[in-house]
């Protein structure tokens, strides 16, 4: 197993890494019924394309003798109803470091295989822009 995820009532679940014993909370959004006082899972899920594309660049960079640490990812989520889900992800990543354009792109391709975000349902829009500081 990875996690249990534990419901605490008022909307509200924990939800812990086995291995770590880390754990956040998610609680659902104001537009749901929610409080809106931490994560929802569908923020959880954009957020996690984000962390998973600046997890497989900082892998590859280091392979490349580059370093990324202080890269930074806004992320914005979409919700669209009729079925309720996640319509749009937009994630603009800010890259520190200093990479010449080859490593951008080769930096840039990896990000775009990252396990999350082809995890993703193709009808989802996923705007992605990096900037290169």
């Amino acid at each position: 197993m990875t996690s249990i995820v534990t419901y605490q009532g008022n909307l509200r679940c924990e939800s812990t890494h086995l291995k770590s014993n880390d754990s956040f909370i998610t609680d659902a959004p104001l537009d749901n019924n929610g409080k809106g006082e931490a994560f929802s899972p569908t923020d959880t899920v954009a957020t996690a394309v984000a962390s998973c594309m600046l997890t497989v660049m900082a892998i590859k960079a280091t392979e490349m003798q580059n370093d990324l640490t202080g890269s930074t990812a806004k992320v914005t989520k979409h919700m669209t109803v009729d079925p309720r889900r996640i319509s749009q992800i937009d994630i603009q990543l800010n890259i520190q470091g200093n990479c010449d354009q080859r490593t951008q792109l080769i930096l840039e391709r990896v990000a775009n295989t990252c396990p999350v975000l082809n995890s993703l349902h193709p009808t989802i829009v996923k705007n992605i822009i990096f900037n290169w500081e």
